[in-house]
């Protein structure tokens, strides 16, 4: 299998590996490697912990199954923290693992046995979306929210939010697209860049942008459920009235 081209914008940059089957661990490291990225290694959620408690790389590549802790919980520690992107490995069909690792914040999930080849192409999609643009977006205002997507910055009512890549990417989206519906499919393809994919990521990360954006996620004021048709972003445009009526769930 050939390796993925490297791309110059993503060279150098360093990742965390949390995996402790010695096989996967050995091909992703050299496809990665191969791929120009910096790669250091642990094989414990521990020592995971420990590492990045003492410095933050650009990217975490992370086993679902780990001895001492596993990768959910060294996922939900580490967002007390950072919000360093994280890519989750998880077993096959096991969509619970995959809604359990996005609930603790990784931004991406990838199933085993997985080609070393997609590995690399998810790492540098996920990296991309964090590299600043070399013409910047105008920072701009909606309501009480601030965006600063050359910044990588959102913030509500002037107090920063702290997001992770793709809590990022998906609010960044709805703000510039605001009062239009999207489906979940739409928002895999606009969002993630995926034409095919789990729509279960999508809830999940929007269940979770809200607990950072609404007051009350249970009754959404901006960030709102269109039934049977999608999510729809919405705030009052001349100064941040109240609202009318209850948000949706």
């Amino acid at each position: 299998m050939t390796h993925p081209a490297v791309d110059p914008d993503l060279t150098d940059r360093r990742l965390l590996l949390v995996e402790d089957d010695p096989t996967v661990a050995e091909v992703a490291r050299s496809y990665l490697r191969a791929a120009g990225f910096l790669v250091d290694e642990v094989t414990d959620g521990f020592r995971a912990l420990a590492a990045l408690t003492e410095a933050v790389p650009d990217l975490v590549v992370l086993d679902r199954k780990l001895t001492g802790i596993d990768g959910v919980e060294v996922c939900r520690r580490l967002r007390v923290f950072t919000t360093v992107p994280v890519l989750m490995l998880t077993a096959p069909s096991a969509t619970e693992d995959r809604i359990d690792g996005l609930e603790a914040g990784a931004d991406d999930y990838l199933t085993k046995p997985f080609s070393p080849k997609e590995l690399v192409l998810r790492v540098q999609s996920i990296l991309r979306r964090t590299v600043s643009d070399s013409t910047p977006e105008a920072p701009f205002d909606l309501g009480p929210f601030h965006l600063d997507a050359s910044a990588r910055r959102v913030s509500r009512y002037g107090t920063a939010l702290d997001l992770t890549a793709r809590e990022f990417d998906l609010l960044a989206f709805f703000l510039k697209h605001p009062g239009q519906v999207f489906d979940r499919a739409a928002l895999l393809r606009s969002v993630w860049g995926w034409e095919v994919g789990d729509l279960s990521t999508i809830t999940v990360t929007v269940r979770r942008l809200r607990t950072k954006i609404e007051d009350d996620p249970s009754h959404a004021r901006f960030l709102s459920t269109v039934w049977g048709a999608g999510y729809r972003f919405e705030v009052e445009r001349s100064g941040d009235l109240p609202a009318t009526e209850e948000g949706t769930r």
